[in-house]
């Protein structure tokens, strides 16, 4: 049996290094989603944006280095079997906890488009219909404050 070369020992020790990382990575984005989804369902996302930084790099290293995995899957084919198969069951968490983070999101959204659509309402309640003109054929004076209200949040 030939044994292998120092340059495939060292190509597969370097496959094996960067699925762990990549393991690593898709471990720590897959926490982070989990306490932000965790603080949407509670419904304090001002918790949220204490860590929204680290979430935003995390999530584009990992969209960075799943790209480069798909470009160049022979890049990590010599890895050993047991860090690829840790890979898919992180992979495999990540997609479950992404799936609940988007909806905890969306909840979120609609709830904050609720709360300034009420807001704005109320307001324009309080400011009465729409003035008239007056005996000398001015306009009334009505409430000169504006109001304006954005459909999305």
């Amino acid at each position: 049996m030939a044994t292998r070369s120092q340059a495939d020992q060292a190509a597969d020790l370097n496959a094996t290094g960067r699925l762990r990382q990549l393991i690593t990575l898709t471990e720590r984005l897959t926490g982070r989603l989990v306490e932000e989804s965790l603080a949407f369902e509670a419904r304090r996302p001002q918790d949220v944006a204490v860590g929204m930084a680290e979430t935003r790099e995390l999530a584009n290293l990992y969209r960075r280095e799943s790209a480069q995995l798909k470009a160049h899957p022979t890049v990590y084919a010599g890895g050993g079997l047991s860090e690829r198969k840790a890979l898919i069951r992180a992979t495999e968490a990540f997609e479950a906890v992404l799936s609940r983070h988007v909806l905890a999101v969306e909840a979120a959204r609609v709830i904050s488009e609720g709360l300034v659509k009420a807001i704005a309402e109320e307001v324009a309640n309080a400011r009465g219909g729409p003035s008239a003109y007056g005996a000398s054929g001015r306009a009334a004076a009505g409430d000169g404050r504006a109001v304006a209200l954005n459909r999305t949040a």
